[in-house]
C-alpha cells in the first residue's frame, strides 16, 4: 500500500491548541487529533490544509510554518502526515464532520486519547 499525504492543522490561540474528535464512523473513530485530511491530485499541501480546514470547521486559516512530519501505517491505512504551525484568519469554529473541539494547553494535551500518529508531534509544540 502506497502512502498517501495527509495534511494537519496545529491551531494556536491564546497559547492553546485546537484538538477534535475523530466522527465515529471514522477509521480510529472518537479518537482526539488536529484537524486535517488527504491532499488532493495537483493539490499544494498548503492549498490542501486551507481547503480541508474550511470544510471541516467552517474557518479560514494562515498556514504560517511547517514544523513537522510523520508516517504512520496500521492494517489500514499507510500515511505521510505533514504538520503545518496555523493561525485563525477569519470566521467562527462550526463542526462539519468531527464530534467535538477543545482549545488545550500544551502541559495537559497528553491527557487526551490521540490517533498514534499525531502523539509524535507533541514534543515539537
Amino acid at each position: 500500500m502506497k502512502p498517501i499525504n495527509v495534511v494537519a492543522a496545529i491551531i494556536k490561540k491564546n497559547n492553546k491548541y485546537l484538538i477534535t474528535k475523530r466522527n465515529r464512523r471514522k477509521h480510529l473513530g472518537l479518537k482526539w487529533e488536529f484537524p486535517g485530511g488527504k491532499v488532493e491530485r495537483k493539490e499544494t499541501l498548503k492549498d490542501a490544509l486551507v481547503r480541508e480546514i474550511q470544510e471541516e470547521l467552517t474557518i479560514t486559516i494562515n498556514v504560517n510554518m511547517k514544523i513537522g512530519e510523520e508516517n504512520f501505517k496500521d492494517e489500514k491505512i499507510n500515511i505521510i502526515i505533514h504538520y503545518y504551525l496555523c493561525s485563525i484568519k477569519e470566521g467562527f469554529l462550526k463542526l462539519n464532520e468531527h464530534e467535538e473541539f477543545l482549545w488545550v494547553e500544551k502541559k495537559n494535551i497528553q491527557q487526551y486519547d490521540f490517533v498514534p500518529g499525531d502523539k509524535k508531534i507533541f514534543p515539537v509544540l
